[in-house]
C-alpha cells in the first residue's frame, strides 16, 4: 500500500511539475523574440532562505500532527496540515530555472533541497495515513 501511495505521489509531483514547467516556459518567450544564443541560467525563483522557512513550518506542523492526541484534535490541524502542504507543492513548482536552451535545470544544491522537500511532504502524507483510525466493515 505505501509503495503504491508512493509511486502515485511521486507520478503527481512529476506530472505536475513538468505541466508548471511547461507552462512558465511559455509564459516568458513572447512570439517575436529572438531566441538566446548563450547557455546561461537565471537566478532561482525561489531563495534558499524562503525553502528553509518553508522546510521549518512543514517540520513544524507535521510535529503537531504527531503530538494530537485525538482524532478530533488531527482532524481540527487538518486545514492547515493541507495548507502547509500545497504550499510546499508550490514552492517545488517555482524551483525550475531555464538553461536558456528550451529546458530546465537545477542547480544540484536546489535538486537536494527540491528532493529534501518533498521527502518531507511524503513523510507527513504517510504519518498522516498511518494515523487513521482502521476501516470497519
Amino acid at each position: 500500500m505505501r509503495s503504491i501511495l508512493l509511486l502515485t505521489i511521486t507520478a503527481a509531483l512529476s506530472s505536475g511539475a513538468l505541466a508548471q514547467s511547461a507552462q512558465d516556459h511559455g509564459a516568458h518567450h513572447p512570439a517575436n523574440a529572438v531566441a538566446p544564443t548563450s547557455g546561461t541560467s537565471k537566478a532561482p525563483k525561489v531563495p534558499p532562505a524562503q525553502m528553509e522557512t518553508q522546510m521549518k513550518s512543514m517540520q513544524a506542523m507535521h510535529q503537531k500532527m504527531m503530538d494530537a492526541k485525538t482524532p478530533d484534535e488531527r482532524q481540527a490541524l487538518m486545514g492547515e496540515h493541507m495548507k502547509a502542504m500545497q504550499d510546499g507543492m508550490a514552492m517545488m513548482g517555482q524551483m525550475h530555472t531555464s538553461n536558456g536552451k528550451g529546458g530546465t535545470r537545477m542547480s544540484p544544491e536546489m535538486m537536494s533541497k527540491r528532493m529534501d522537500m518533498m521527502e518531507m511532504m511524503v513523510q507527513m502524507m504517510m504519518d498522516r495515513d498511518g494515523m487513521k483510525p482502521p476501516a470497519t466493515k
